[in-house]
């Protein structure tokens, strides 16, 4: 969502952010000669160090809502680090309770709405999304995410026909994404525009991982799983996106847990015999 609207709370990973930052860039390693699994676009220890210190947050977080349960920031700041270990319906449960206490965060709280999307409950994130129209009808990144919502709940003709209308002026790269989701616009149109832009290599990265972020969310929404994985891969190893404010880096893991979700169903779907099991352990989350 609109990076001012994104500065209400402060990241939860201020530990994370020193530690693992400086790896992103880093190439994960090659895939092993005859791997029919997707490459996670981040190396191991970027992976493992953004789960330990969401974790730790988690861990540490409780502890303060257990002597203070009130405490909205620390509620915002666990909903966060739970969302970033794909425990979706927790995060919920926190944003919840964030919006309960303060019944201002009702129309406005956008991460909610993508927690509810994750959490398999499009309803209610579809009805997140048009609530936060009112707050803010100039944010067509919200529009995108109504229109995934109501996509999953029921079909991509549905939310196409259903799009929010804008009148005003939006960030870029904005206008032309969601003229992807409207259908006047391919995905290497919204790409070349942006390379071909006359811009700063700090803004055209910015734009370029928003890009990416939303066409693979768009393949993924119309079920083309290999192109979806491609260009979440892309965001997620975008080296803008993570260093930059709350919002940003909020949508940043964003496109990582998705790519982790497909990346899950496509070992499942391969043979048996060539599969190995996912890295943590975890069943396949459902469909994103």
């Amino acid at each position: 969502m609109s990076p001012q609207k994104s500065m209400l709370v402060r990241s939860p990973y201020p530990v994370l952010v020193a530690c693992w930052l400086t790896m992103i860039a880093a190439p994960p390693p090659a895939p092993a000669r005859g791997a029919d699994q997707p490459v996670h676009p981040l190396a191991t220890d970027v992976r493992e160090r953004i789960r330990l210190d969401a974790e730790e947050s988690v861990r540490v977080l409780t502890l303060q809502l257990e002597t203070d349960p009130a405490n909205g920031q620390a509620l915002s700041q666990r909903g966060d680090a739970l969302f970033s270990l794909s425990r979706f319906d927790e995060a919920v449960r926190d944003y919840n309770d964030m919006a309960n206490r303060d019944l201002t965060l009702d129309r406005s709280h956008w991460r909610r709405g993508i927690a509810w999307f994750y959490a398999g409950d499009y309803e209610a994130a579809a009805s997140q999304f048009e609530r936060y129209h009112s707050f803010d009808n100039v944010d067509r990144e919200n529009g995108i995410w109504r229109y995934l919502s109501q996509a999953r709940n029921s079909d991509v003709a549905t939310a196409r026909a259903g799009l929010l209308k804008y009148e005003k002026d939006d960030r870029e790269p904005f206008p032309d994404v969601f003229r992807l989701f409207a259908g006047t616009i391919e995905p290497e149109q919204v790409l070349t525009r942006i390379d071909e832009a006359k811009l700063g290599d700090s803004e055209r990265e910015a734009r370029r991982f928003y890009a990416q972020l939303y066409i693979g969310l768009n393949h993924a929404v119309e079920n083309r799983d290999d192109e979806a994985l491609q260009h979440l891969a892309e965001a997620t190893r975008n080296t803008w996106a993570p260093r930059a404010s709350y919002g940003p880096r909020w949508m940043w893991h964003v496109g990582r847990v998705h790519w982790e979700q497909l990346a899950a169903r496509a070992a499942d779907a391969s043979p048996a015999e060539n599969r190995n099991p996912p890295e943590d352990g975890r069943e396949s989350p459902r469909r994103p």
